[in-house]
């Protein structure tokens, strides 16, 4: 029998990946998106045009699915967290409660906060200072009082498939000029996750679900990289572009954080983007040692390939680089 999973906020990005990796895996896939959105091309996807709130329809119109996956974001101001996220877990709670499934929730490291150490695990104290490290941690503890079965799958900074990251908004906003803007130390690693191989873990992770207890807390890790390691990536691809000279290297430039702390005191996102800037000074890795002897080998594409496949997504590349690999590869 078909299985059937209900993404919640399946138009953004982390939903629409999450959408294409159960569609391929043979799930029946039920979107949800606000009324009034396009629906998305993948004929795959059942769009459903509920308001999240209204979780009575929403579950009726979903009924059959045996997995929610809360893929839903409000905007990055502190702000917007303070007012939306709350709601937004309550609506996914009820839908999943009512549907009797499994709530899947993309975790990240907010959580433990600038004294975070090298490694973390799912038992690391979380000690966030920060309004959306404790926005975080309430979230994940209101899931685990609430009764509802609940995994949440934590995972580092998030690039491929579209926009709205670091990687696009700042990083490789003028790579084509050959220049890799960091936020951080050349050589401080930071744990990251492409975007497909993160969607593939919720699948398996939701084929795995009944060997789980009623609520669980998993660790995807990806990659802990540096900004050299980035820039190790990106070259090859900007010779091959064209973006640098046939033996050049792309240039690291530094962002300017004494202008985003000026900018801070007037634009709330800046103000946001600056309290989270110890993300970038620390280094931190997920160590994936429980989530590996539940699903085995976690999905892992080759930096260089995924960092391609990134590009292309962002509509960046002219032309795919002689002979460059596939672009998805899975461990």
């Amino acid at each position: 029998m078909q299985a059937t999973v209900l993404i919640l906020g399946a138009r953004g990005r982390f939903g629409l990946a999450a959408a294409r990796a159960f569609a391929d895996a043979g799930w029946r896939v039920l979107g949800q998106m606000r009324p009034g959105a396009q629906a998305g091309a993948d004929e795959r996807i059942e769009w459903l045009a509920t308001d999240l709130q209204d979780t009575q329809a929403l579950a009726t119109a979903a009924r059959g699915a045996a997995v929610v996956v809360h893929a839903l974001n409000p905007a990055y101001t502190n702000a917007a967290w303070r007012e939306q996220v709350a709601p937004m877990m309550d609506a996914a709670l009820a839908v999943t409660g009512a549907l009797n499934a499994t709530l899947m929730l993309p975790g990240n490291v907010y959580n433990f906060g600038a004294a975070m150490p090298a490694v973390l695990r799912e038992d690391t104290p979380q000690l966030a200072q920060t309004v959306k490290g404790r926005i975080r941690i309430d979230m994940e503890a209101q899931l685990q009082r609430s009764g509802v079965r609940g995994v949440v799958i934590r995972a580092g900074d998030f690039f491929g498939s579209g926009r709205g990251t670091w990687f696009d908004t700042a990083m490789v906003k003028r790579v084509q000029s050959g220049v890799f803007t960091y936020p951080g130390p050349r050589g401080v690693g930071t744990a990251w996750a492409y975007l497909p191989d993160l969607a593939r873990t919720f699948v398996a992770v939701a084929q795995q679900r009944a060997q789980l207890p009623s609520f669980e807390v998993l660790h995807f890790a990806g990659y802990q990289l540096t900004a050299q390691q980035w820039l190790d990536a990106l070259d090859p691809l900007a010779r091959a572009q064209g973006w640098v000279a046939p033996q050049g290297h792309v240039k690291l430039s530094r962002l300017p954080w004494p202008v985003i702390r000026l900018g801070a005191l007037f634009l709330p996102t800046w103000a946001a983007l600056s309290e989270m800037r110890y993300l970038w000074d620390t280094p931190h890795s997920l160590a994936n040692d429980k989530l590996t002897a539940l699903i085995g080998p976690e999905p892992h594409t080759p930096l260089p390939v995924a960092a391609q496949q990134a590009l292309a997504d962002l509509g960046l590349l002219a032309s795919a680089p002689v002979g460059a690999p596939a672009p998805t590869v899975a461990a």
